[in-house]
């Protein structure tokens, strides 16, 4: 069987050898200048590829739980709205009421029905409070967990009250404030005016609005917005804590992502500038290397002399 292989000497074969680890390390050179990274997979450097990975990992969950935490701000914001909004209208409120202490008996019935009108658009502007489904201000049975850390285990929660104008005050001083047929009623044992379980603020069966002109009952209702307000100035306090402490972690895992990213930089990047004097080197290798190879070559060449 006839021999296929081509013989080469010692010197062209160490020249080969040469210029094809010389190709080796320009296809590396040129990946790392293209890529930006001296690591680019596990066979590069498997310590640096995993731990890069690792980081790499914990920043992209980190940016996860950012999403949460912005909009847990958010919601915060248009609770604090509501509870601002309906501060304006419990303060329009007891300005009628300051009014109807000093009006005729005449304007009783106009007066409340401005008051009925106030109270109704609280209940309206609780329900126009929600963020992304969340209403803060209509009960404690809604709550929102924001979650800090990629485990899950660090969070905040957040938890709703009761914003309705009835919930809002206080037992001792004004009873219950609640809408009943003849209109919102007011504790008797609060109020003056009868021995009834409650009083109506509204009109009476002779058309006058008998409990709305009764300076205790006034005094009565202008408590009670009082100790809304108090409540509310209280919530409101709440919610700023809260707002402080979201916005806190929210900064601290944007520092927490940029050091994850740079950490798995550190450990993977390539210095350009070294990679690029090592391109020019290598090239300049391998224009020398082909020239020894053809050097090397000559000797074979020479019997072509013979012929």
């Amino acid at each position: 069987m006839a021999n296929t292989s081509v013989t080469l000497t010692a010197a062209m074969r160490s020249n080969l050898t040469t210029l094809q680890a010389t190709n080796n390390l320009l296809d590396r050179t040129q990946e790392r200048l293209a890529t930006g990274k001296k690591v680019n997979t596990a066979l590069d450097n498997p310590t640096n590829f995993f731990s890069a990975a690792a980081h790499t990992t914990r920043a992209n969950n980190l940016t996860n739980r950012k999403d949460g935490m912005t909009e847990a701000v958010q919601a915060i914001k248009a609770t604090n709205a509501g509870i601002e909004g309906i501060k304006s209208l419990l303060e329009s409120a007891n300005g009628i009421i300051a009014t109807a202490s000093t009006a005729s008996s005449t304007s009783y019935s106009t007066l409340y029905s401005q008051f009925d009108t106030i109270v109704g658009e609280i209940n309206d502007l609780i329900e126009d409070s929600k963020y992304k489904g969340t209403n803060f201000l209509g009960g404690t049975a809604v709550s929102l967990d924001v979650i800090f850390n990629e485990s899950g285990t660090n969070k905040l929660t957040l938890q709703g009250f009761d914003a309705q104008f009835s919930m809002l005050l206080d037992a001792d001083q004004i009873g219950s404030l609640a809408a009943t047929a003849g209109g919102f009623s007011l504790l008797a044992a609060n109020v003056a005016g009868g021995s009834a379980a409650t009083i109506s603020l509204f009109q009476s069966a002779d058309g006058t609005a008998a409990g709305f002109s009764i300076a205790e009952n006034l005094t009565a209702i202008s408590n009670g917005i009082t100790a809304a307000l108090s409540v509310l100035e209280a919530q409101s306090t709440k919610l700023s804590s809260n707002l402080s402490i979201v916005n806190a972690r929210l900064d601290f895992t944007n520092e927490m992502v940029n050091i994850e990213l740079a950490g798995a930089d550190n450990l993977t990047l390539a210095d350009q500038n070294e990679e690029g004097a090592n391109m020019l080197m290598l090239q300049t290798r391998n224009q020398l290397g082909t020239t020894s190879l053809s050097l090397a070559s000559q000797a074979a060449q020479g019997i072509l002399r013979l012929f």
